[in-house]
């Protein structure tokens, strides 16, 4: 397999020049509260593609190197125009095509104290943890110890939510293709101890029943904590232990761990917020919840990424050819998706884990990500062209350089001859826009147990819909402009669509009674 690394680092004052002449200027700073309400949501090893898959690249970039150099160099310069334009002082790629490979990182992990960001740089991954979750309870269903449709109960007896149907009837697969239809927003801390687990599981007897099991997809955080659990349980290890044991160790994934105390002396990607256009560094930006571990604790390189990516699209060995999982596994994972909508782009569904996303051209897409203050960071895989793509970044502005690289198609033409369903704005009429006027509310459970709400309306103007969202009484305006029925493209507040997608949901008397964004629901109230 041929692998090219690079690194690039640029001094303190070309930064600070750079960002100046491209970057947004921010009205205030971005804070850890705004961050969470989005957030978790974006590999040292040698396993190659399978031969029909390089071949398949090699016939369509020739025998040479030159076409995909010449890719490289074109993502390189997006990515630095990118954190330039969007305060990002540094950032890792990795990209896997066939059997060629780069890593590369950008710029510095700190402001105030810069060392160069390269491919063994330590990022928060945030929720693409979710996906080394599944794997690990892949695992155990390789070894008949977990069934994927068993209720959840069979692991958790004691286990419940406010709806006791739902804490009856869900299973384990619901947990991990976010169908168990209670609210997933819960960001509680339960501390550094051993139960932090077992302790958050304990306390989701609070949280309410939005859509019936199975039957509707909505971004679940709180649901990859209970398959967490069903892991300790399973192992009798923590959660970190068994990932560690199951997945880490025998994949050579030296450079990601779960605790900060493991990576002191490594080179770590500090934090950082976005004031006035510029870059800071945010210390309290790092801390995470153990109890959240399971949906977003992991911290990685690109490098270690980029592994990941290989044994997905790989047979399902380790480096040294030990059989981890089967191959039959491995596929399960990315297919037979549960209920479908948008999560920021149009999905087929959620397999185990993973995000299924369709393409025009009909090879899926399999896609993670993650987002955590100051982390953001990107994963996909197109598996038809043995293609992935793996990015970190050390700065809010990240998710801007995120969605050109992962929402929009600029990668994924360019190197997997694939791109999204198309999504053509339209304006329609007062009356095709009334059923969607109205209000609508989302709840969520903040790090110390508190609810916080947040409060959509939406009426029409000029052919779309125009809206304010109010959370804790802080107010912005945003808008929606349909492409399809029920189906959006979001808008900034000048009305200009900003490439990420939202559904609105019908119940069964065909009256709109949700809007997804971001895969989270918000019920309609008037």
């Amino acid at each position: 397999m041929t692998e090219v690394a690079a690194s690039s680092a640029v001094d303190r004052a070309d930064r600070s020049d750079s960002r100046e002449a491209g970057a947004p200027r921010v009205a205030r700073p971005v804070s850890r509260r705004d961050l969470l309400r989005v957030a978790a949501g974006g590999a040292a090893l040698s396993v190659a593609p399978t031969p029909a898959r390089a071949a398949a690249v090699r016939r369509s970039f020739g025998a040479g190197d030159s076409a995909f150099s010449s890719l490289l160099r074109e993502l390189d310069a997006k990515i630095e125009a990118a954190m330039a334009a969007y305060a990002i002082p540094g950032a890792a790629v990795g990209v896997l095509l066939g059997d060629r490979a780069y890593v590369r990182g950008y710029g510095v992990t700190n402001v105030d104290h810069p060392t160069p960001v390269d491919a063994d740089t330590l990022f928060r991954v945030g929720s693409t943890t979710k996906t080394f979750t599944g794997t690990a309870l892949m695992r155990l269903v390789d070894r008949g110890g977990i069934d994927l449709d068993a209720p959840v109960r069979r692991y958790l007896p004691e286990f419940a939510v406010a709806d006791r149907t739902a804490s009856r009837k869900v299973t384990v697969r619901q947990l991990l293709n976010h169908s168990s239809g209670w609210l997933g927003d819960d960001y509680q801390d339960f501390g550094r101890g051993d139960d932090a687990v077992t302790r958050f599981v304990d306390s989701m007897t609070r949280l309410p029943q939005l859509t019936p099991t199975g039957r509707t997809f909505a971004y679940n955080n709180a649901g990859l904590c209970v398959a967490g659990r069903i892991l300790e349980v399973a192992t009798g290890l923590t959660y970190e232990t068994a990932v560690r044991q199951l997945l880490l160790d025998p994949l050579e994934l030296r450079h990601s761990r779960f605790f900060s105390d493991e990576i002191i002396g490594l080179n770590i990607a500090a934090p950082h917020n976005v004031v006035d256009g510029r870059a800071v560094v945010e210390p309290s930006f790092w801390p995470q919840p153990r109890s959240l571990a399971p949906t977003g604790g992991l911290i990685s390189s690109v490098r270690d990424q980029l592994g990941w990516a290989r044994f997905h699209l790989g047979d399902g060995t380790t480096p040294k050819g030990a059989r981890l999982l089967s191959e039959a596994s491995l596929t399960r994972m990315r297919s037979r998706p549960g209920p479908g909508g948008t999560l920021v782009v149009e999905l087929d569904g959620m397999g185990v884990t993973w995000m299924l996303r369709p393409t025009a051209q009909g090879p899926r897409i399999v896609q993670h990500g993650g987002t955590w203050p100051g982390q953001i960071s990107g994963f996909l895989m197109v598996p038809d062209r043995g293609f992935a793509l793996t990015l970190l970044t050390n700065s809010v502005g990240g998710s801007r350089l995120r969605d050109d690289l992962f929402t929009d198609d600029w990668a994924l033409r360019r190197f997997a001859q694939v791109s999204n369903l198309p999504a053509e704005p339209r304006r329609l009429s007062a009356a095709e826009l009334a059923p969607y006027e109205g209000r609508y509310l989302n709840r969520r459970i903040d790090e110390h147990g508190t609810w916080e709400e947040s409060l959509v309306e939406f009426r029409a103007h000029q052919g779309r819909l125009q809206g304010t969202q109010t959370t804790q009484g802080e107010t912005n305006e945003l808008g929606v402009a349909f492409y399809r029925p029920d189906f959006g493209l979001d808008l900034d507040p000048s009305g200009r669509p900003i490439g990420t997608r939202c559904d609105f949901l019908r119940g069964p008397d065909g009256r709109v009674l949700w809007w997804r964004n971001h895969g989270r629901l918000h019920r309609r109230t008037d």
